[in-house]
């Protein structure tokens, strides 16, 4: 059964080894004025949490959701994990498409890290937007996750302050563009099948299908094609902020693999659509890796012979990247 804890700005839940407890009916106004702040916790699992926070940015209610472990004296560091094109909206919404589909709850459940799951954000990129989009409605994602989540988590979770990004796909370049434009926040960086290049024109085009596939409109996020808004998201472009940082990065080359069977309408189509997919994705890893190479940037590239742009593998993929989390993230 869940249990809802109603929390202010600095509250905390003894289980998750912070400072104080709060309850149920001891909740803490806060005036619309204010700070963005935590209106409640749901603890759905012995290491998973709903945290719903109060975001001025967003100009609504967002909810994350936290891995943790069961009880973990001391604080720990955090990983923001940021999701593919339909975030969350496969389960309407109740959770990160990372848990519904992968083993990432089990994967992180004897680890002494937080895991920050946006739940929402479909057709986003997690950026700012420049306009309020019809159909997206308001995106101010990078003020959500960069200036009013991180204190909150730390504060209610045990924060050390320490900090990796990382996402799958859409969430991939999303989570580049968050390093790159906050590289103080941030220690390392994972990306799982994403293309990290906003300015040539297949990887504009690519931006484009991919938010128009959710109703959405790109031009309302970062203008125009040639607009200096793109090159400002461009983590390839910007990837001297990486110097001195942690980066993983994986890609398939889209070729059936051991996950893929065509016995099943879903198989089918991770095979027909979920092939060139990756292999595009493949071919912008590469060219990552060479910009990096190119400027004396060290990363991990993990390049795998079969797979395609579906889960199954960016579950692999997030097993393969933990010993170089764990560098990222003092652990």
């Amino acid at each position: 059964m869940r249990t809802s804890v109603v929390l202010g700005v600095i509250l905390s839940v003894s289980a998750f080894g912070l400072v104080g407890v709060a309850h149920s009916d001891t909740a803490v106004a806060h005036p619309e004025t204010e700070i963005a702040h935590i209106a409640r916790i749901e603890q759905l699992t012995p290491t998973r949490s709903a945290v719903f926070v109060d975001s001025l940015s967003m100009r609504r209610e967002v909810q994350v959701q936290v891995l943790h472990p069961v009880s973990a004296p001391g604080t720990r560091p955090t990983f923001y994990l940021l999701d593919g094109v339909s975030a969350g909206s496969e389960s309407g919404y109740t959770e990160s498409t990372w848990t519904q589909n992968t083993d990432i709850e089990a994967f992180f459940a004897d680890k002494d890290v937080n895991v920050v799951l946006p739940v929402g954000g479909t057709g986003s990129f997690y950026t700012d937007w420049r306009s309020d989009d019809p159909n997206l409605g308001v995106n101010k994602w990078e003020s959500f996750l960069t200036r009013e989540l991180p204190p909150l988590i730390d504060e209610a979770f045990a924060g050390n302050g320490t900090n990796v990004v990382g996402g799958v796909s859409m969430g991939a370049l999303a989570a580049g563009n968050l390093i790159t434009r906050n590289p103080d926040l941030y220690t390392g960086l994972a990306s799982y099948s994403g293309c990290l290049d906003t300015t040539a024109p297949y990887s504009q085009d690519f931006v484009r299908a991919t938010v128009a596939s959710k109703n959405g409109d790109a031009t309302n996020m970062w203008g125009p094609a040639g607009d200096p808004d793109w090159r400002n998201h461009n983590p390839s472009g910007n990837a001297e902020a990486l110097r001195g940082k942690t980066i993983y990065s994986s890609a398939s080359t889209g070729l059936p693999g051991a996950h893929n069977t065509v016995l099943t309408m879903e198989g089918a189509t991770a095979i027909v659509r979920g092939g060139p997919l990756e292999a595009l994705v493949h071919s912008c890893t590469q060219a990552f890796e060479s910009r990096l190479e190119g400027l004396g940037i060290a990363g991990v590239f993990a390049y795998r012979d079969s797979g395609t742009h579906s889960w199954p593998y960016y579950q692999d993929a997030l097993h393969d990247s933990w010993p170089t989390l764990q560098t990222a993230l003092g652990r």
